[in-house]
C-alpha cells in the first residue's frame, strides 16, 4: 500500500481539472495532459512516481487502437476506397513528406526528421468532432470530410507504430532498410495470424460467451482476446496497439462490434487517460524557454501546412473553394495520436528528451491554436470568400443530413415483425438483442441486427441513438423498457420513443416515463379481433378505423372504465 497516497492525489488531480475542462467545453485529453504536468517531476508540489503507472497507461493506447479498429473492419476500408481512402493518404502522406523535409533542412536526422512529419501529419478526432458538435456543423459537407479524414488519420498512423521503433536502431542504411522491410513482413504475419484467429477462435468464442448472458465473462472475453492480439504482435518485434488495432479490425465484421464497444470504452478512456497524464509527466514547463523559438515555428508548420495540403486536396474533389478551406482549417489541430508516437519514438531512442519537448510542445500549441480556427472557421473563410453564397453550408446542412434510421431494442417476435416492415419500406434500421441467437437469425435474413443491451447507456452511445428518428423497444420486459426510457429523457430527450407493453399497467407506466406511444398486446390483440368482427358485419372499415384509433387515443379509458365496471 505504498503507493496509496500518491494514488489518492493523483485521483484528487485529476477529477479536478478534468471536471474543470468538461465546464468549460475543452477537450478532456488536454485536462490530463495539464495532470502530468501537475504531479510531473518537473513542477513545484507533490510528485507522483510510480512506475508501474507508465506500464500500466500503455494500454491506453492498446484500447484506444482497438476501438478504431472496430470502425474500420475490412469490408469498411474496401468502402472508403475511393473518395476518402485518396484524400485521407494523400493528407498524411504529402503532410508527413513536407514536414519531414522542412525539419531536415533544419538539422534533424532522417529519422527524426520522419518522426516529427508523421507527428505533424495527425489531427485531434475528439477536438474536431466536439466542436463540431458544439457549432451543429457535422453535418455539413467540410464537417463531415474533415471528421472523416480525421478518423482515417488514425488508421494511416497504424504503419507509424510499425516503422518508429525500427528507427531507433543505429546501422547502416541498407540494414536499417532490409530492417524495415523485415518489420513490414512481420506486420503482414500478424495481420494473417490475427486474421485466422478472428475467423475461426474469436467468434465461435464470442458467441459461446454469449449465450451465458453474462457481462462479466463478455467482459473478461474482449480483454482475453485484444491482449492476446497484443502479446502477438510484440512478440514480433512490433507494438502492442498494433495488436490492438489488428484484434478490433477482425471483431468489427462480427454482431458483437457495437457491445464490445460499449464494454471497452470505460477501460480505454481511464487507460487513455493515464497515458496522457504519462505524457504529461514527461513535459518540462522550465525548458519552453530555451526551445520556444523551435516550437513556436513547428506549431506553425503543424498549421500552415495541413491548411493548404487539405484545401488543396478537398479542391481537387469539390469545386467549392468554401468547403475546402473550412475542411483545412478543420484538421489544422495538432492530434492526440501525434503525442502517443513521439512517446513511442522517445522510448525508442529515435528523439532525445530535447527534440522530444519540442514536439511535445508544438503539439500543444497547434492543439490550442487549432481549436480557435475551427470555432472561427466559418468568419475566416467569408472574410476571404465574400463573394461565395454564404447560403450553400445552410444548404448542405439541410440535404446531407443523415438518413432517418429506426433502432429497434429486441430482436424477437415483435421486433422481427417491425424490421421486415420496415425493410419491405426501405427505412434504414438497426436492431440490437441480447440472444445470440436471433442475432444470428437476423443477419442471416440480411437485416442489422447486432448483440447488445438495449438498457446499456454504453451501446446506445456506440450506436449514436441521438441520431436516430425513433427508438422502438419491442423487448417483453417492462423494466428494461423504463431503463432506457430514463436513459433517453435525459440523454436524448429530441429522440421519439415508442413502447411494447404487455397490459394496460405496462402501457400507463412507459407513457410516464416518456414514451410518445406504448401498445398493450392484450388490448391491441382484442382491439385486432373486434375490428375484423365488425368488418364481418359490414361495418365500413373507415368507421372501424376511427372507433379503434379513438379508443387508442383516449388512452384505452373506454376498455379500462368497462373493465372497472366488470370487476365490481
Amino acid at each position: 500500500m505504498e503507493h496509496l497516497p500518491q494514488i489518492l492525489l493523483l485521483l484528487a488531480v485529476a477529477i479536478t481539472i478534468v471536471v474543470t475542462f468538461q465546464r468549460l467545453h475543452i477537450p478532456t485529453s488536454l485536462g490530463y495532459l495539464l495532470v502530468g504536468v501537475v504531479v510531473g517531476p518537473f513542477t513545484m508540489g507533490p510528485v507522483v512516481s510510480m512506475p508501474e503507472l507508465h506500464t500500466l497507461a500503455e494500454f491506453g493506447v492498446v484500447f484506444l487502437l482497438f476501438t478504431i479498429g472496430l470502425n474500420y473492419s475490412i469490408p469498411q476500408l474496401n468502402a472508403l476506397r475511393h473518395q476518402i481512402l485518396g484524400l485521407g493518404i494523400g493528407q498524411v502522406a504529402l503532410t508527413t513528406l513536407v514536414a519531414a523535409i522542412v525539419v531536415w533542412l533544419a538539422g534533424l536526422s532522417i529519422p527524426a526528421a520522419f518522426v516529427f512529419g508523421a507527428v505533424f501529419a495527425q489531427s485531434s478526432t475528439t477536438i474536431i468532432s466536439s466542436l463540431l458538435s458544439e457549432q451543429n456543423e457535422e453535418n455539413t459537407q467540410h464537417g463531415r470530410l474533415g471528421l472523416a479524414m480525421s478518423v482515417f488519420q488514425d488508421v494511416t498512423a497504424v504503419p507509424f507504430l510499425v516503422i518508429i521503433p525500427v528507427l531507433g536502431v543505429s546501422v547502416a542504411a541498407d540494414v536499417l532498410t532490409m530492417t524495415l522491410v523485415w518489420s513490414l513482413l512481420k506486420a503482414v504475419l500478424a495481420f494473417v495470424l490475427v486474421f485466422f484467429a478472428g475467423r475461426w477462435l474469436f467468434g465461435p468464442l464470442f458467441h459461446l460467451v454469449a449465450k451465458r448472458n453474462s457481462l462479466e465473462t463478455f467482459t473478461l472475453a474482449i480483454l482475453l482476446v485484444s491482449l492476446i492480439a497484443a502479446w502477438t504482435t510484440h512478440s514480433l518485434g512490433l507494438s502492442l496497439a498494433f495488436g490492438g488495432f489488428l484484434a478490433g479490425m477482425m471483431l468489427g465484421e462480427t454482431e458483437f462490434r457495437h457491445q464490445v464497444e460499449s464494454i471497452v470504452s470505460p477501460f480505454r478512456d481511464v487507460l487513455l487517460g493515464l497515458f496522457f497524464i504519462g505524457i504529461g509527466m514527461r513535459f518540462d514547463p522550465t525548458s519552453i524557454a530555451p526551445i520556444w523559438e523551435w516550437s513556436l515555428l513547428g506549431a506553425m508548420l503543424i498549421l500552415v501546412s495541413k491548411i493548404l495540403i487539405v484545401a488543396g486536396l478537398v479542391h481537387r474533389v469539390t469545386s467549392d473553394k468554401q468547403v475546402a478551406w473550412r475542411t483545412g482549417l478543420m484538421l489544422s489541430v495538432g492530434g492526440e495520436f501525434g503525442l502517443a508516437l513521439i512517446a513511442i519514438a522517445i522510448d525508442a531512442s529515435v528523439l532525445d528528451m530535447t527534440l522530444g519537448q519540442i514536439a511535445i510542445t508544438s503539439v500543444l500549441l497547434s492543439m490550442v491554436a487549432g481549436a480557435l480556427l475551427i470555432r472561427f472557421n466559418g468568419a475566416i473563410v467569408n472574410t476571404f470568400f465574400k463573394d461565395t453564397d454564404n447560403s450553400l453550408a445552410s444548404a448542405e446542412r439541410s440535404s446531407n443530413s443523415p438518413e432517418a434510421r429506426v433502432i429497434i431494442g429486441g430482436y424477437g417476435r415483435v421486433g422481427h415483425t417491425i424490421a421486415v416492415l420496415l425493410h419491405a419500406k426501405g427505412v434504414p434500421f438497426v436492431a440490437v438483442d441480447t440472444d445470440p441467437q436471433r442475432v444470428a437469425q437476423g443477419r442471416a435474413d440480411g437485416h442489422q441486427v447486432f448483440y447488445g443491451d438495449i438498457t446499456d447507456p454504453g451501446l446506445l452511445a456506440a450506436i449514436h441513438v441521438e441520431k436516430a428518428s425513433l427508438l422502438v423497444i419491442s423487448a417483453d420486459k417492462v423494466e428494461a423498457a423504463l431503463a432506457t426510457l430514463t436513459y433517453m429523457k435525459r440523454s436524448c430527450p429530441q429522440v421519439p420513443v415508442i413502447a411494447r407493453a404487455k397490459d394496460l399497467q405496462s402501457c400507463t407506466r412507459l407513457l410516464n416515463a416518456g414514451a410518445i406511444h406504448a401498445y398493450p398486446e392484450t388490448i391491441e390483440a382484442s382491439l385486432s379481433l373486434a375490428a375484423s368482427a365488425l368488418n364481418m358485419l359490414n361495418v365500413p372499415m373507415e368507421e372501424v378505423d376511427q372507433i379503434v384509433q379513438g379508443v387508442r387515443d383516449w388512452g384505452y379509458r373506454p376498455i379500462m372504465e368497462d373493465d372497472s365496471k366488470t370487476n365490481k
